[in-house]
């Protein structure tokens, strides 16, 4: 199911479709978004919060329903230091709830690294 296009006048979105109002609160707190089409509208959402050196809060929404947030450290390969999925309100709460990066409670264990990409005559 595709989400409704976002434009125009935002309340009568949120009237509508009344889950999208969480990605307002993010909008406000100051995370960007990438809205990826297909031809039916906007097929997912995606959202990040940068933070001071190099930490990144990122979003992805595909529907109300199939949402998935992460932090991720920074450094070459990035590190995944904290994850949720569930449903929108619940991702959303929990991401609002997250300590930031600096902060005593915040998470910093690694849970998973990305592959760092081999490349020809590179060290491994």
């Amino acid at each position: 199911m595709a989400l409704p296009q976002v434009g125009g006048n935002v309340a009568l979105i949120v009237a509508r479709y009344p889950e999208l109002g969480r990605l307002v609160e993010l909008e406000a707190a100051g995370w960007s978004f990438i809205h990826r089409l297909d031809g039916d509208g906007v097929d997912q959402v995606d959202a990040f919060r940068e933070w001071p050196e190099g930490w990144m809060d990122c979003l992805r929404v595909r529907s109300a329903t199939d949402v998935m947030a992460l932090r991720s450290a920074g450094g070459d390969p990035p590190a995944m230091t904290w994850e949720r999925t569930g449903d929108l309100a619940e991702v959303v709460d929990a991401l609002i709830g997250l300590p930031a990066p600096g902060e005593r409670t915040a998470p910093r264990l690694v849970r998973g690294v990305a592959p760092r990409l081999w490349t020809p005559g590179g060290q491994r």
